[in-house]
């Protein structure tokens, strides 16, 4: 009977040690599309998580890094420690690694999740034996020693602090968007040392848009015009959800952020990141300057071409098309996003079952320069917007 006992007591404890093992790594697949990680590790047409994908740089291409459990080209003998020093610090066993990788953002991720994230890597990972590509940047350019000094200026090592005087509710939804979500990254802008110019809502020019590979990525302050000021926190929860949010939609990489990442966090996590947001100030430099009277051409080329669609006062139609008037895209100082979506068109991201994907086209073979900055122009000082013109150059550098 004794052995017996002993026999089930020990199945019983090996049961719970597997059931626990797979919690750890369910959380760590969660955090792992909560931080968007196969966006950047994996390469058009390859396979997941293996790397390869090419990061231009001022001086030269570098290539992400194969991040599956392949003990030869991955990270399978990483131990946690030197798994946490990657993430956390950029430091993995071969050198520093360069600031396109999110660690200034990542450092802030908890212990728990840390491990959660190693599990799921080293457990639940298909490993790819792939080559890591080396970067084309010229000798002396490509030495990696200078990268620590780089670290030793902007990189602010700690887990994020909760802050006492917020609810656990906003401090979730800063926590998302400070770690793993790394906002910042594509929503901040960036200094000559490639550096971002704020990492928490403590700095001004934290999340307040940022030119980012030909599109703008709008402030995620609350100025109603050229931020997220129009939408209350439900509606940013849709947004991260759907791709569209009262009748805001996401356009360029964000439709890629929504499609592999916040699309599969809970609704809870959206929601604490949407509290978050609405509570940051508006940007200092989001007032817009007046222009002058748009020309007719603008008008009659709105009438033609795009009033159908989001009516003749630029309201759109709820959960179909977005509004125009008060639209961050539009109304954003830099209007290189809002160019890039009348040239090239649109099309929402592919969110799950009962979610319409809808398309917008591109009118670059219609519209010369000239007529798209007159429509835009026309656009951005219609409607209780009031932002600045469009020239037919800014049209000229995004076709």
């Amino acid at each position: 009977m004794k052995t017996n006992a002993l026999v089930l007591t020990t199945c019983l404890f090996a049961s719970s040690a597997i059931a626990a093992d797979a919690e750890l790594i369910q959380q760590g697949e969660y955090l792992a599309k909560a931080s968007d990680c196969v966006a950047c590790h994996t390469a058009p047409g390859g396979k997941a998580f293996a790397g390869g994908l090419a990061m231009p740089t001022p001086v030269g291409d570098i290539y992400t890094t194969n991040i599956t459990p392949d003990p030869e080209t991955g990270i399978g003998n990483y131990s946690l420690e030197q798994f946490a020093a990657a993430v956390r610090q950029g430091e993995s066993p071969d050198g520093p690694l360069y600031p396109a990788m999110p660690f200034t953002s990542y450092t802030k991720l908890t212990d728990p999740d840390i491990e959660a994230l190693y599990a799921y890597f080293m457990d639940a990972v298909d490993p790819v034996n792939q080559e890591n590509k080396e970067s084309d940047i010229p000798w002396p350019l490509s030495m990696r020693w200078p990268l620590n000094i780089w670290k030793s200026l902007f990189l602010e090592e700690g887990v994020y602090e909760a802050d006492a005087s917020q609810t656990e509710q906003w401090n979730r939804g800063a926590y998302l968007v400070q770690g793993p979500g790394h906002c910042s990254s594509c929503h901040t802008p960036r200094g000559l040392a490639f550096q971002e110019k704020g990492l928490s809502e403590k700095d001004e020019d934290f999340l307040a848009g940022a030119q980012l590979d030909g599109w703008w990525a709008t402030s995620l302050h609350g100025d109603w015009q050229t931020g997220i000021g129009a939408l209350s926190a439900d509606e940013i929860a849709t947004l991260l959800k759907t791709g569209m949010g009262g009748q805001v939609s996401v356009s360029g990489s964000m439709g890629e952020v929504v499609r592999h990442s916040t699309q599969h966090l809970t609704d809870e996590d959206l929601l604490a990141i949407g509290v978050y947001l609405k509570s940051l100030s508006p940007s200092p430099d989001s007032i817009a300057t007046n222009v002058d009277e748009p020309t007719l051409n603008g008008a009659e080329l709105y009438n033609e071409y795009c009033s159908t669609c989001h009516t003749s006062n630029g309201s759109g139609y709820p959960d179909v098309t977005p509004t125009l008037a008060g639209n961050p895209t539009v109304n954003a100082t830099d209007p290189s996003s809002v160019i890039r979506v009348v040239l090239d068109g649109v099309e929402s991201p592919v969110s799950g079952p009962g979610h319409t994907q809808r398309l917008m086209p591109g009118y670059a073979w219609q519209l010369s320069n000239e007529q798209v900055a007159n429509l835009l122009t026309f656009m951005r000082s219609r409607w209780g917007n009031d932002a600045g013109p469009v020239s037919a150059t800014e049209v000229e550098a995004h076709r």
